[in-house]
């Protein structure tokens, strides 16, 4: 039997009984459905389906008559029968405070440059950011990324661009620094403070953070001039901790798709472990303060937490927990990051430095952390049916 291959085109006023209604006629004609993809935006329909029609049967008349009686449009065009294999391509997830038309303009140009063809866009969020997510296939992708990072410098965004498939729907080990990413302090300088030390140790983390002094001198350091601070100053300190907006939310919503979470940070064992049993985080490895008698002896005991040994703590983690490199993913901020973030599947810039948001395979500026969710493919609406099923 000969047979028609033909493209339908659906649109209009969305409302039940559509798609049960137009798969009912294309049933009684005999007809065979190749492919179909339907999204409704703001109350409008639009449904693309490609079928085979027998010859001699007069599917198309009815199926204008069924666009009459639901009110909506239904076009046709005669396509090819032999349909291009679909290949896996990127995910290019683009985020701002709002993203305006030249912002998504420059992203689209940058993807066509590269020869690329987008295939797909799915809005993510629009709250506390807002995000989207393309589907590109045929790209380039080293000319992409770099079209779409230069974009993103001028025009205020931030971009990840993943490869689309398993490996990046499965990532299941995150990592997190904690002082100015999953806090909004440096767990040092709030033990500074309690101790009179903070334009000090001050002076020394931000040479540190820079990269401009080795991190485990700079450490040391700063640790000898906590000498003396009574252990309740400690406990005061860690009181004092302040999360990043949207922290919260960032590792229940992990924790609920079943990812490990992992805190790796160059802070100390009194904030990191009390941030774990706080949020329910299975990993926790920071620098241990010595404790005399009560007091700091301003010694650290044990290998500091460096930028080698954060790298280190991501395998051995990853490792134990049966994870793939390529599943894992790492945020953080500052120099002491970097080794980190580069070993991971996809590592994140948090309100990072120059330097570190450049050497990152992505970056987030806005101030909130569940936003990395967003690159992970989680659209705000996940999260909020999930929050609202557990009240």
């Amino acid at each position: 039997m000969t047979e028609q291959t033909v493209l339908v085109r659906v649109s209009g006023p969305d409302h039940p009984g559509i798609t049960a209604d137009l798969m009912d006629r294309l049933d009684e004609a005999g007809a065979r459905v190749h492919d179909i993809e339907q999204v409704v935006v703001r109350g409008r329909l639009t449904l693309g389906m490609v079928i085979s029609v027998p010859e001699g049967r007069d599917l198309l008349k009815e199926l204008l008559l069924l666009g009459w009686d639901h009110g909506i449009d239904v076009d046709f065009e005669v396509v090819e029968s032999e349909e291009a294999p679909r290949r896996l391509g990127f995910a290019v997830t683009v985020l701002a405070p709002d993203l305006a038309p030249n912002q998504l303009a420059a992203v689209a140009r940058s993807i066509a440059d590269a020869g690329g063809n987008i295939d797909r866009i799915i809005r993510l969020s629009s709250y506390p950011v807002a995000s989207y997510e393309l589907l590109v296939e045929g790209a380039d992708v080293p000319q992409m990324r770099e079209g779409l990072m230069l974009a993103a410098r001028e025009h205020r965004m931030d971009l990840a661009v993943q490869k689309e498939g398993l490996g990046r729907r499965a990532k299941r080990l995150v990592v997190l620094d904690v002082d100015s990413t999953l806090i909004q302090d440096e767990a040092i300088e709030l033990l500074a403070a309690e101790a009179g030390q903070l334009d000090e140790v001050r002076a020394l983390t931000e040479e540190a953070m820079a990269g401009t002094l080795d991190y485990e001198t700079a450490l040391r350091q700063r640790v000898k001039l906590l000498a003396g601070l009574d252990e309740s100053a400690v406990t005061a300190a860690t009181s004092k901790m302040r999360l990043t907006p949207g922290a919260r939310t960032f590792v229940r919503t992990l924790r609920r798709l079943g990812y490990e979470i992992a805190l790796i940070s160059g802070s100390f064992t009194a904030f990191t472990d009390r941030l774990a049993e706080e949020l329910g985080i299975g990993h926790s490895h920071a620098n241990v303060l010595e404790i005399v008698d009560g007091r700091l002896t301003g010694e650290v005991i044990g290998p500091v937490v460096d930028r080698a040994r954060k790298a280190e703590l991501l395998k051995e983690i990853a490792v134990s927990e049966g994870i793939g490199r390529e599943q894992t993913v790492a945020v953080g901020d500052g120099a002491n990051d970097l080794d980190m973030l580069a070993l991971a599947g996809l590592g994140i810039a948090f309100n990072a430095r120059p330097s570190v948001a450049e050497a990152a395979d992505a970056q987030v500026s806005v101030p909130y952390l569940d936003a990395i969710l967003f690159l992970l493919g989680i659209t705000r609406e996940e999260v909020e049916a999930a929050d609202a099923e557990d009240e």
